[in-house]
């Protein structure tokens, strides 16, 4: 089977909306070529050997990769794609030089180029990503591992984001909590709920390609007696009450439903959200405010804000 390989030339701000466009025109995966990853000090606590080539990466911003099969509506989807991407500047987002780039490559490159950029990454305290195809021994006894295989989602859970919504999660999940995780893309958050002793996760997307992914990757992980995956469109329709809410999504996208969390999530409960740059950090801690939650803590990794609110 023929794949199309479209790169971004963009900006680490534009990462995550451009990773959601392109997840959104059907891609099943990304590569993000970050030249910050060639100056990042990495322990050697899994026994890997970290070689990366210079000559893959960018001498500025971060290069956005993904595979798209190749069919008679490619032009049409890559000519949406750009236009999406040109619509971003609407809302205050960097996207750079905006170079947009289509090679051809077969079916077997595009498998090996996800396994070169994907390995073991202990992310948080307990919390360990392993690709489904590399074998892995625990370091400690009470480390949590959450399979994933690339091919299967649009993320590989170690983007800061997902990294802190995880972190976030190990700070606040009681055992027994009911938790929804909207917008789940690869079902990652829900894994990690589960696996740290909720009774009851609802995972939503509206985008029915990440529904059938997340129910992969949970299947995958064994929590599916746990998490019950659905499309939804935010969080319309829910009335049961919850304890918690965690989002990785875009800021412009959370400060839409803040209201209608307020009235799900218990007192005391908490709003998990993430996917937040810089500039609009605020915006979402008043939108926050004024729905009765208090920021209890703020989280930062690279250009990128994490929020953990309680219900008041």
């Amino acid at each position: 089977m023929k794949w199309s390989e479209i790169s971004i030339h963009t900006t680490n701000e534009a990462i995550e909306p451009i990773s959601n466009i392109l997840h959104e025109a059907g891609a099943s995966g990304v590569v993000i070529e970050d030249p910050f990853e060639l100056a990042k000090e990495r322990e050697d606590q899994f026994g890997e050997i970290y070689q990366l080539d210079p000559q893959d990466y960018p001498d500025e911003g971060v290069i956005v990769k993904a595979y798209l099969s190749v069919n008679s509506f490619l032009a049409e989807t890559v000519d949406g794609i750009k236009e999406a991407i040109n619509g971003l500047t609407l809302h205050n987002i960097d996207i750079g030089k905006n170079k947009v780039s289509i090679i051809e490559v077969n079916e077997e490159d595009w498998a090996t180029a996800w396994k070169k950029y994907y390995h073991p990454v202990k992310i948080s305290e307990r919390f360990t990503i392993v690709p489904t195809w590399e074998e892995y021994t625990p370091v400690n006894s009470d480390e949590l591992i959450i399979e994933l295989d690339p091919g299967m989602a649009f993320g590989t859970g170690t983007h800061p984001t997902t990294v802190m919504c995880i972190q976030a999660l190990e700070r606040t999940v009681k055992k027994g909590d009911r938790i929804i995780d909207v917008g789940t893309g690869s079902g990652v958050l829900s894994i990690a709920g589960a696996m740290l002793g909720a009774e009851k996760i609802t995972a939503l997307d509206l985008d029915q390609v990440a529904v059938t992914t997340a129910k992969m990757n949970i299947e995958l992980n064994h929590v599916q007696e746990i998490v019950e995956v659905s499309q939804n469109n935010l969080l319309e329709g829910i009335v049961e009450p919850v304890d918690g809410i965690v989002a990785n999504i875009l800021a412009e996208v959370i400060v839409r439903f803040t209201d209608d969390a307020s009235k799900i999530v218990k007192k005391d409960g908490y709003f998990i959200a993430s996917g937040i740059i810089q500039q609009k950090k605020q915006d979402v801690k008043d939108a926050l405010t004024k729905a009765g939650f208090e920021i209890t803590e703020t989280l930062l990794m690279e250009d990128w804000v994490a929020l953990i609110a309680k219900k008041l």
